[in-house]
């Protein structure tokens, strides 16, 4: 039996989140910074470009995948286990490698764009190995990092991009009511967690009845689990008085939305209510200071003016917001789009960007724990706009 090195599996309907008209625009902006800086192709290696230029969101599962562009082609490369999903989840065309030979990931990728070509790919996620053989069976005549440029372009978002983006928000919000109506003394976090998670998920079935369901999740701490932004759900059980964070997030198609809130349960102490309170006074501010033509930089130094005027600057733990888009916890983020010291970029109509302060004081100190309120707000001609809709704040969420 001959057996393919890669081979063309197409069957089913065509299923995106967006038009073909969507994907044209990105690929043809994208094709223009492959002609700006000379490259004949672009090989990603990544779940976020990957998606955002094919719309596939794949499962590497320790295979690798791929999506290769070039001025009259876009080709997704997908290993044989998935059969045709790919080819029904992506824009363009997709070939299927087989795993008869080691590399044929390679060979597949060859017969798209040949050999002793100009090539740009992702520096930040490609690894030495895959580098290594990138060269050997491709021997490109030059290699460029392209990362930067493509995560410029994603960092402004089209009015399709902004749409999923205010659904995304919406369903956030649908998970903070259900993990808010699930609080109570002696309950488990992971039972909370699982009442969010299990409302947005349906949620999303019913706003996008085509779309596949995955990765939709839900972060919520209590007591002392609250000092940390990303601490994972454990069983730890609520009692009268804890410190709780609501984080939920939904995943359409890639793209992730978050909401975040500071509660208590039952009652909230004096020392506790007085940080909470300027956490909640740095998150207005904050959100008053995203407009278009004010740098990242530049809101960072006034929300540090805020806390340090309070004596609460020793206790921020990371950079006050985030570019969204086709990101997740575990693949993908638009880094050059942070509310940080060190990122001068500006803001500009189009980005969409948290504002997100967190202040964690340390356990033994009056109103020990982590204190974080998020929303997510859309860079328009005059300012932004809040897509959030749960409120923040002691006068709605001390519950249960």
């Amino acid at each position: 039996m001959e057996r393919p090195q890669h081979y063309r599996f197409h069957q089913g309907q065509k299923c995106l989140p967006f038009a073909p008209e969507e994907y044209e625009a990105r690929l043809a902006g994208l094709r223009a910074a492959l002609a700006e800086a000379g490259l004949d192709a672009a090989i990603f290696t990544s779940m976020h470009n990957i998606a955002y230029y094919s719309g596939f969101l794949y499962c590497s599962f320790g295979r690798p995948y791929g999506l290769v562009v070039t001025q009259t082609e876009s080709v997704t490369i997908s290993a044989g286990i998935d059969a045709a999903q790919p080819w029904r989840r992506c824009h363009g065309d997709n070939i299927t490698y087989t795993d008869w030979e080691r590399n044929n990931y390679w060979r597949a990728i060859a017969s798209v764009t040949g050999t002793g070509k100009a090539l740009g790919y992702e520096g930040d996620h490609m690894t030495l190995a895959q580098k290594a053989l990138m060269d050997s069976f491709l021997a490109p005549a030059s290699t460029s990092d392209i990362a930067p440029a493509t995560m410029r372009q994603r960092m402004h978002k089209s009015p399709a991009e902004i749409a999923l983006i205010r659904h995304g928000a919406q369903v956030a919000d649908v998970g903070g009511y259900a993990i808010r109506d699930a609080i109570r003394p002696g309950t488990r976090e992971i039972d909370v967690a699982m009442a969010g998670r299990d409302a947005m998920e349906l949620e999303i079935a019913r706003r996008f009845p085509e779309a596949e369901y995955r990765d939709t999740w839900v972060w919520f701490q209590s007591g002392i689990n609250t000092d940390g932004a990303h601490n994972p759900v454990t069983g730890r059980v609520l009692e009268r008085g804890d410190i709780l964070s609501l984080n939920t997030f939904p995943m359409i198609s890639g793209y992730y939305t978050a909401l975040e809130r500071t509660l208590f349960v039952g009652e909230v102490d004096t020392a506790s209510l007085e940080v909470w309170e300027a956490n909640v006074g740095a998150h207005e501010y904050g959100m008053s200071l995203l407009k278009p033509g004010v740098s990242c930089a530049e809101v960072t130094r006034k929300i540090n003016a805020f806390f340090a005027e309070r004596d609460l600057l020793q206790y921020r733990t990371f950079g006050y917001g985030h570019s969204f888009g086709v990101l997740s916890h575990y693949y993908g983020r638009e880094a050059g789009l942070e509310l940080r010291e060190d990122i001068d970029t500006v803001l500009e109509p189009g980005m969409v960007i948290s504002m997100e302060p967190m202040l964690t004081i340390p356990e033994g100190q009056p109103g020990a724990g982590g204190y974080r309120e998020h929303d997510i707000l859309v860079v328009t001609e005059g300012g932004a706009e809040n897509i959030t809709g749960y409120p923040y704040g002691p006068g709605f969420n001390v519950v249960g």
